[in-house]
């Protein structure tokens, strides 16, 4: 089964690390991707860019609208998810939690699905 790891960061907690925590967790992060690759448990890993440069895309009464930033002022924000593939939620969140990430936020494990295979 499929299960999606959203990584949520606590925005002015991650902004605060210094430049070499920042590189021994991506380094760290590296090797993990490249283990749970290796056994068949990752499937996609990305991060994403900070909220400022997102742009929130609404489509209301035939009109689309696009605003630039986040939808809404947060606390903490998405910083990447991880598509994984594990037996049930036990061995999903066990592999979540080996996530170096983890350490500087919060990791939510959800069950995923695909919506065509659902009908």
């Amino acid at each position: 089964m499929k299960y999606l790891c959203q990584v949520w960061f606590e925005t002015a907690k991650i902004n605060a690390i210094s430049p070499g925590e920042g590189e021994e967790l991506t380094k760290d992060s590296i090797v993990n991707d490249d283990r749970l690759r290796d056994s068949g448990h990752l499937l996609v890993a990305l991060a994403l860019r900070e909220p400022s440069t997102a742009v929130t895309v609404r489509v209301r009464s035939n009109g689309v609208t696009a605003t630039d930033g986040p939808f809404a002022e947060i606390k903490e924000h998405l910083g990447g998810f991880v598509l994984i593939e594990a037996k049930d939620m036990q061995e999903a969140t066990a592999i979540a939690a080996t996530f170096p990430v983890a350490r500087y936020g919060a990791i939510e494990v959800r069950p995923a699905y695909s919506i065509k295979e659902e009908c």
